[in-house]
């Protein structure tokens, strides 16, 4: 019994540690989706704006 209840315990941690884990990386995928659509934002107003569209699809002088 004492073996069963030792194990439980140790599978409860590594439970506990892994859903620890798991809400961290929620957390960063969340601020980088953020900062992602922030960039993907600043970019639609720059090529609205006419600012390097057409410089940022003429290919560089060496092809």
């Amino acid at each position: 019994m004492d073996s069963l209840e030792e194990r439980m315990s140790h599978l409860i941690r590594a439970v506990e540690d892994l859903s620890d884990v798991v809400a961290a990386q929620a957390r960063e995928i969340d601020t980088l989706t953020r900062r992602v659509q922030m960039l993907m934002e600043r970019e639609a107003e720059r090529e609205s704006m006419g600012m390097g569209s057409a410089e940022a699809n003429v290919p560089p002088p060496h092809w």
